[in-house]
């Protein structure tokens, strides 16, 4: 589920708590969570509607919306079989910025981003180091044209930059990435 920067403002200062989707399938789970700019958020519950479901007043005020037929024009851009109510709150801060900004990585710190990245590369072909030298070599690059150079589709290219990103590797910019200062020391004592 995305979720974008305004919607998890609110939600981290607890004037959202819903979240309205249209969805052919579920794609959120009670007790989940997801991080956004905001931090990270916890799926509180979710309940299914029908596609023709209105949205109420309540609803619509409680996901951002200033009325029901505003939120009612938004759901409808998205034709889907059902509608979803997300109940959702805040849960943490979002880690990633101060884990990427520390680059005094330790032995263990060596070791266990080492140890994830090898079990990312044994799944299939090895790509996390290159990933890792591409934008830092490249920064500022949009996403399609480095998952053209690594023949991936973009949804499956940017998967795996936001798992780098959640090891405090790389930063997400305006258009493209670069690495953190966290994934410059880690290339630097592995290199």
């Amino acid at each position: 589920m995305l979720i974008n920067q305004a919607t998890a403002r609110g939600i981290a200062d607890g004037t959202i708590t819903l979240v309205l989707r249209r969805w052919d399938v579920p794609r959120a789970k009670v007790g989940g969570t997801q991080r956004t700019p905001a931090g990270t958020i916890r799926i509180d519950g979710v309940v299914e509607r029908p596609a023709r479901y209105r949205v109420t007043a309540a609803q619509a005020r409680a996901a951002g919306f200033a009325d029901a037929r505003t939120a009612q024009a938004e759901l409808d851009r998205r034709p889907a079989e059902h509608t979803y109510l997300i109940s959702v709150s805040y849960l943490a801060p979002d880690e990633r910025p101060d884990l990427a900004a520390d680059d005094r990585l330790t032995p263990d710190d060596l070791a266990a981003i080492s140890a994830r990245l090898a079990r990312w590369d044994a799944s299939g072909t090895p790509w996390t180091r290159q990933y890792l030298e591409m934008i830092g070599a490249d920064e500022a690059v949009r996403a399609p044209d480095l998952a053209e150079r690594v023949g991936l589709d973009v949804p499956r290219f940017k998967r795996r930059v936001r798992q780098l990103k959640g090891l405090g590797l790389t930063i997400s910019l305006d258009v493209g990435y670069r690495l953190s200062p966290r994934g410059r020391a880690y290339l630097r004592h592995t290199a």
